[in-house]
């Protein structure tokens, strides 16, 4: 799931639209990345946000706002909080925590989505790793490897996140799923729209790319 989802290197093209019960808002996103220790996420609408650029080097996090012309380091405390006031963490759009290396796994069992057989997977986070939720439990196609579903559970072991994935469909010569829907448990009234416009895989990028002079740029 992990390899088909990002692959070698990527560059996606995406846009976010955030719902609330008094408004919307949509965000449009450019993302690429190498490997688990390199991404860059630059912000391109709307005009106020443009330029805002998210960096991640290893185990450092960047952050800038050209607007105040000014780069932070990200702390780990900061990986929970809201990602551009949306229903997304900073931790599911950079990616701080590996799926594959913070978690123990555990198969529950079958399930058939949307007419296709998953996987039932329980994560659980493994002591020490910068992760805020108690488990996380991801459905899994049995075909293709793509995320139909993740549900994130608080310390308590009650429900506090699901994001839903659907619209498959080919992007970057992959079946996957084109749009990913957070839906916070205990705000029924609003949630979090990601859809990609388009994904390429195995792209030639290099390290070098992912640098603090090359997030100041725009792209």
């Amino acid at each position: 799931m992990h390899e088909t989802t990002r692959g070698e290197s990527s560059f996606a093209e995406m846009s976010m639209t955030i719902e609330r019960p008094r408004f919307s808002r949509d965000v449009s996103i450019r993302s690429w990345s190498l490997g688990d220790d390199f991404s860059l996420i630059q912000i391109t609408a709307p005009a106020r946000d443009e330029g805002t650029s998210f960096l991640k080097r290893g185990n450092e996090i960047w952050n800038f706002v050209p607007t105040v012309d000014r780069t932070i380091k990200m702390p780990p405390s900061m990986m929970s909080q809201s990602w551009m006031g949306s229903d997304f963490t900073n931790d599911d759009l950079v990616r701080e925590s590996s799926i594959i290396e913070d978690y123990e796994h555990t198969f529950l069992r079958m399930e058939e989505v949307d007419g296709r057989q998953a996987y039932v997977i329980q994560m659980i986070p493994k002591p020490d790793t910068p992760i805020v939720w108690g488990k996380v439990i991801v459905w899994v196609d049995a075909e293709d490897f793509f995320q139909h579903r993740v549900e994130n559970f608080d310390q308590r072991n009650e429900l506090a996140s699901t994001m839903v994935f659907d619209e498959i469909q080919n992007l970057g010569g992959r079946i996957l799923p084109a749009r990913i829907t957070m839906i916070p448990a205990n705000r029924p009234n609003q949630r979090t729209i990601i859809r990609y416009q388009q994904m390429q895989f195995d792209i030639d990028i290099s390290e070098s790319f992912f640098s603090q002079q090359n997030m100041r740029r725009r792209h």
